[in-house]
């Protein structure tokens, strides 16, 4: 009896164990042999038979020995399981199934019921009991009704609850618009980071704020970098298949009167942009300008304020160079005498002072 115990323990994966205890059996003749059914015994009390029963699938012997209900009803590892975090499923069941997407089929509650096939080129997949199914061009949702369908008017399952979770695709892609454009692939998820490199970074005249757009959600998912796209752990926001990344244009600061170069100047997010910068940015200030009537120009809600600014003395370094705001304005004035100067040119200028100096010798 001790043997052919022994030998069934062997087949639940314990040969190694039984091994030792007949070696030791046989060293010391009839009391090894108590002292082996002894111990097999105690073995079995403590579960270790349990366990090994466990590994042929015996749910009822587990129960019977004293297992409690959660190692009862904790189902044994399976090649057709996912491993957790594997998969990934979409929001909002609207994503479309297409020819090499792997999708993971269960029947909710049925523990039997699971299968992890990949969709072929006509669009089909294999399931177990119902064969042959298409799913090309169905929604997640769609698709798990179609499925539930099949099982129920097949009489394998009265009402069942079908969940299917996309494992992998090779027809996603990310879409990126606004102030940079492309179409990046992606199969199953990359973060923000990522999806941006891929598609030509941010130019300095984009917004740090990025917008998500997801099938199956209302809102958009807002995303703000920060200052710094490489060190921004908000960047590490998964980006999936069929996204739309809206990338709108930086806040602007305009320069205007007594300057090389007038017009819009992008704020760069990655840095603040001060007073002296925006000057040397706009090429300098003219002759004709008015340094001591510098204004700056910003809006504080619905109102226009201006700014004090002495750009002699923040030239000097005996004032604070101002960081700019969005939407802020420079204007330098124009002196209308050095104006005149200026469109003399040299030579208007070197005639003008050779009349004056003749008008005074009469």
């Amino acid at each position: 009896m001790t043997r052919g115990f022994l030998d069934r323990t062997a087949k639940t994966g314990s040969r190694v164990s039984a091994a030792r205890w007949i070696g030791s059996a046989a060293a010391y003749g009839g009391a090894g042999k108590c002292v082996l059914a002894c111990a097999l015994a105690a073995f079995c009390s403590t579960g270790g038979a349990r366990w090994a029963w466990g590994q042929t699938g015996s749910a009822a012997g587990a129960t019977s020995q004293g297992a409690t209900a959660s190692e009862a009803q904790t189902p044994a590892a399976s090649p057709m399981m996912p491993v957790a975090g594997e998969a990934m499923l979409y929001p909002g069941e609207d994503f479309k199934l297409g020819a090499g997407d792997l999708i993971a089929v269960r029947v909710f509650g049925q523990g039997d019921y699971q299968a992890t096939v990949r969709v072929d080129a006509d669009g089909n997949v294999l399931l177990p009991f119902i064969g042959s199914v298409n799913v090309k061009g169905l929604t997640v949702r769609a698709a798990q009704v179609l499925i539930a369908d099949r099982l129920r008017v097949g009489q394998f399952y009265r009402n069942p609850e079908v969940t299917i979770q996309v494992m992998d695709t090779v027809n996603g892609t990310a879409i990126v618009t606004g102030e940079i454009h492309g179409v990046v692939p992606v199969a199953t998820e990359r973060s923000l980071r990522e999806v941006l490199l891929i598609a030509g970074g941010l130019p300095a005249t984009a917004s740090h704020t990025i917008k998500i757009v997801r099938p199956g959600l209302a809102d958009p998912i807002v995303v703000d970098l920060g200052t710094d796209l490489a060190s921004s752990t908000a960047a590490n926001v998964p980006v999936r298949p069929h996204d739309i990344i809206q990338i709108t244009r930086a806040s602007v600061v305009y320069v205007l009167g007594a300057f090389s170069h007038q017009g819009a100047v992008p704020l760069d997010q990655a840095a603040p942009l001060t007073l002296l910068q925006l000057v040397a940015l706009s090429g300098g200030v003219g002759f004709e300008g008015q340094y001591n009537d510098l204004r700056l120009i910003r809006t504080v809600g619905a109102e226009r304020k201006l700014v004090e600014v002495d750009i002699k003395k923040v030239r000097d370094g005996k004032a604070p160079d101002p960081v700019l705001q969005a939407n802020d304005i420079l204007f330098l004035p124009t002196s209308p005498m050095k104006a005149m100067l200026k469109s003399l040119g040299t030579g208007g200028v070197i005639g003008l002072v050779s009349v004056l100096i003749a008008a005074r010798t009469l």
